[in-house]
């Protein structure tokens, strides 16, 4: 198919309805045959959800698309209410590329504020207007288009940047050596300024601060499982003193770098 706007043509929805239910600790649902498109918006608790067999174990904030003609069961949350909204789309049969386009989408997404947003004025439409309403139906069909549209903007936010790469191969392969913004945005091909901004955007953190994390994790390594000095650690691992090298591994793990190769050998020891 082109793009999610040919997922389902106006013309064939026929109704859609949105709801909002909470279930008590323990709560069971199902099994049932699944007759409807129908997006469930989970806020508390959590859910075990078997579909033909396959057990998806659903947290808050996500919302979950469940599709036409599989068998399901709802197992939530044991020990606290679990509170879900759903939209359900009644729709004329799909064609082969329809259902082939639906049963590749992932089967569930982080929660949007849009999706949110969507699925408050359902709730607010219907209350004064039948499920086969014009409008409800149109707002049915723009949730089912938002779904892949938000699972695209989801992937693409989380693919980096190709520079965020290659800044990255640059540290893994030498993080012993002096390493610069300046430099590590060189080998980038951007400016520092550019480095730092998709640094930050996808690894949350910046370029410098990725280069100790790096550096600290390789040097965490080396006292486990190798005989060099600890002095022959941190320099490997670029830290230039020895005060520096203990202050930023007690910082990051807790212990100092004695402390972690004493458990390291004794653990070993004890197998």
């Amino acid at each position: 198919m082109e793009s999610d706007k040919d997922l389902i043509p106006m013309n064939a929805v026929q109704q859609a309805v949105a709801g909002s239910v909470v279930y008590p600790p323990g709560g069971r649902f199902g099994p049932r045959v699944q007759q409807d498109i129908q997006l469930v918006l989970l806020y508390t608790g959590e859910m075990d959800v078997t579909i033909d067999g396959n057990l998806l174990h659903v947290q808050p904030g996500h919302v979950v698309l469940l599709k036409p003609g599989r068998e399901e069961s709802f197992v939530f949350a044991r020990n606290e209410h679990t509170w879900h909204r759903w939209i359900a789309v009644t729709v004329d049969p799909l064609s082969p590329e329809q259902s082939d386009y639906l049963y590749r989408l992932p089967v569930y997404l982080p929660l949007t504020d849009r999706m949110n947003g969507l699925t408050d004025l359902m709730l607010s439409v219907q209350s004064e207007a039948p499920p086969d309403d014009p409008l409800l139906r149109s707002l049915g069909l723009a949730a089912l288009h938002l779904y892949p549209t938000e699972s695209d903007r989801i992937r693409k936010q989380n693919e980096k940047h190709p520079s965020v790469y290659l800044a990255i191969a640059w540290i893994r392969e030498h993080y012993g050596q002096e390493a610069t913004l300046e430099g590590l945005a060189g080998h980038a091909g951007i400016s520092p300024e550019h480095l730092v901004r998709l640094f930050r955007r996808h690894e949350g953190k910046t370029p410098i601060q990725f280069v100790w994390q790096y550096r600290v994790e390789r040097a965490v390594e080396l006292l486990r499982h190798t005989g060099l000095t600890v002095s022959e650690v941190g320099h490997r691992c670029g830290f230039k003193t020895s005060h520096h090298f203990a202050r930023m591994i007690k910082q990051s793990t807790g212990r100092t770098p004695s402390e972690i190769r004493k458990f390291s050998w004794e653990g070993l020891r004890k197998n």
